[in-house]
């Protein structure tokens, strides 16, 4: 397949992708690219739909168009780098998240060359991926840049969390000079062998083709008819596949017409506007949001739209549901009553199709009414008292609107965020299939930097935040003005509420000198260090008021058994399901 092929095919997919490096040949009997070939015209190189990196606008949905000509005509000042920045800002992708290399310096030159493409220099490498990552969650795709090797293999970790998050990353590794493919010799910046490979035999490339089945569509839309006419109280409940899937409208589209109860799972929680007449909150089995996990375990009749069930979401293997009463539907596939499958059929088309023929229950949504009571508040802090967990997340509910975003750190911000109530048009992300603490420190640069008129407020552990922290850096350089809230509470909280030991407790750093010694008297930043109630509402007041338009780093320190109760519960349970012993053979 053609370079050009294989861009065209990921921009329209929601799948991640991880682009050879060039050059992409390892054997001398094949002629290979190199930065200075020439590829031909990048006019002629032009899709023939004129709405580039999307899906043709037509009724049928998800359907790929085969960008490539038939011929290219050669232009002697067309080379790859050029065409691949030129295909970047047509897919969607504005900015780039890069650390040189001496193997991608010339390919760094081709980008910043490209009207409309901007180059932010990262750190290190998983940085630069997270950053990708945290744009493509915003913007449909992102980009990184690393050289080769030692780049390509530090940023595989990011790539492999994009990956489980079905989130379309570009990551572009710079190769040596292909007159050294082929010839025996060793490199710098490999593992010492000869093969320059390393990376793509950790990585694979992936390209699907995908368009629902008619006669698979409309079987699978009267199986599920049938089951549902047998329902008495049945409910909705959306999974983290609804982005991939683009199927966030649909399935509003269907919880329109059909009056079930619509609740989230948490790894989909922003995904849903929890504005709906019909929404009852996050569905975490044990730690759901209240009433929630008893209307969807009651339920005789469940409808899943993209879910992940694994441990962290079953909360150790512990819900309530049964197979036989679920509806599970995937990006392309799916399953009724734990009986017929149906293959080749899209999400998409599958919940737009069901909202035509479904009939009316608000049963499910009735009972979740006359059970559910008002949520109670914290009790008051007394002045000067120790700031506690559930007080901050108080205060930070309060900051949220339509111009804010919130990032939530893998850790017991899992658990607090889940609880905000997002307004309409707020953002709200965290990594809950891959969990790779430090996520949120490039995650929030890259989403910071997709979206600049949203405010990102992010919530980070001092544990995760150690393992990322030089990128605050290139979020001053970049003028950005999140707040970042950094927890402290000298630890792995979450892990020690699974399995405690002497393991879990860090060294404490100062952590507003960090930043600072990081401003450096250079770019907007301002920082402050929060130990009651009264300190936090004037650092609010100051990040909020004063320094808007600047980067504010909020130092809380808390207690370390400040833990939410959910935290709590699942870490217990999440204990019992890491130490089961072994099944006798």
């Amino acid at each position: 397949m053609t370079l050009l092929q294989d861009i065209s095919v990921f921009a329209a997919q929601s799948i991640p992708f991880i682009f050879p490096r060039v050059p992409p040949f390892s054997s001398p009997s094949k002629t290979p690219l190199i930065m200075d070939t020439i590829i031909g015209s990048l006019e002629s190189c032009k899709p023939f739909d004129s709405d580039v990196g999307r899906p043709p606008n037509t009724s049928t949905v998800s359907t790929v168009h085969d960008s490539t000509p038939s011929t290219f005509s050669a232009c002697p000042d067309s080379t790859l780098g050029r065409h691949l920045a030129r295909r970047l800002v047509q897919v969607g992708v504005n900015d780039v998240f890069s650390v040189p290399g001496d193997f991608n310096l010339t390919l760094l030159d081709h980008l910043i060359a490209e009207p409309g493409l901007s180059n932010i220099g990262c750190c290190n490498e998983l940085n630069a991926g997270y950053a990708a990552d945290g744009y493509a969650r915003v913007r449909g795709v992102g980009a990184c840049v690393v050289t080769f090797t030692v780049g390509g293999l530090s940023v595989l970790n990011a790539i492999a969390g994009a990956y489980s998050e079905n989130l379309p990353v570009i990551c572009i590794v710079g190769g040596p000079n292909t007159n050294d493919f082929g010839t025996n010799r060793i490199l710098h910046h490999t593992i010492g062998l000869p093969d320059f490979s390393q990376e793509l035999q950790c990585s694979s490339l992936l390209l699907v083709f995908r368009l629902s089945n008619k006669l698979g569509l409309q079987a699978a839309v009267k199986a599920t008819m049938a089951f549902l006419d047998k329902a008495v109280k049945p409910v909705m409940v959306g999974g983290p596949k609804l982005r991939v899937s683009k199927a966030r409208e649909a399935f509003i589209e269907l919880a329109d017409a059909c009056g079930y109860p619509i609740a989230v799972m948490p790894s989909a929680k922003g995904l849903v506007a929890e504005q709906h007449p019909h929404f009852i909150g996050t569905y975490w089995g044990v730690v759901s949001t209240p009433f929630c996990a008893e209307i969807v375990e009651s339920a005789d009749a469940y409808l899943f739209a993209g879910p992940v069930f694994n441990d962290c979401i079953s909360v150790g293997y512990s819900l309530l549901l049964k197979k036989e009463k679920a509806i599970i539907i995937q990006p392309d596939r799916v399953v009724v009553a734990n009986g017929p499958a149906f293959g080749c059929v899209l999400m998409k088309d599958f919940l737009e199709e069901l909202a035509k023929k479904v009939k009316r229950n608000t049963t499910a949504f009735e009972n979740y009414r006359r059970i559910s009571v008002p949520e109670g508040t914290p009790l008051k802090c007394e002045p000067g008292e120790p700031l506690r967990v559930n007080i901050l997340f108080q205060h930070i509910q309060k900051m949220l609107s339509h111009d804010t975003a919130v990032i939530a750190e893998t850790g017991d911000s899992w658990f607090n965020c889940q609880k905000l109530k997002l307004p309409e048009g707020c953002g709200y992300e965290s990594q809950m299939q891959y969990g790779s603490i430090g996520w949120s420190v490039g995650a929030t640069l890259g989403y910071a930097q997709a979206v600049p008129d949203k405010r990102v407020i992010a919530c980070i552990g001092d544990g995760s935040f150690q393992v990322t922290a030089q990128d605050v850096s290139t979020m001053i350089r970049n003028n950005q003005k999140s707040i970042i809230f950094l927890i402290n509470n000298g630890g792995y909280t979450i892990e020690v509420e699974i399995h405690d030991g002497p393991y879990n407790v860090i060294k404490n750093w100062n952590y507003t000198g960090l930043v600072e010694a990081i401003h450096n008297g250079e770019g907007n930043c301002w920082t402050m260090k929060v130990r009651c109630e009264e300190e936090l509402i004037e650092a609010i007041k100051i990040a909020t008021g004063e320094k808007k338009d600047c980067l504010c780093f909020i130092e809380v320190i808390c207690h370390r058994d400040d833990t939410s109760k959910e935290l709590l519960e699942w870490g217990s349970r999440a204990s019992a399901a890491n130490s089961r012993p072994p099944v006798p053979l």
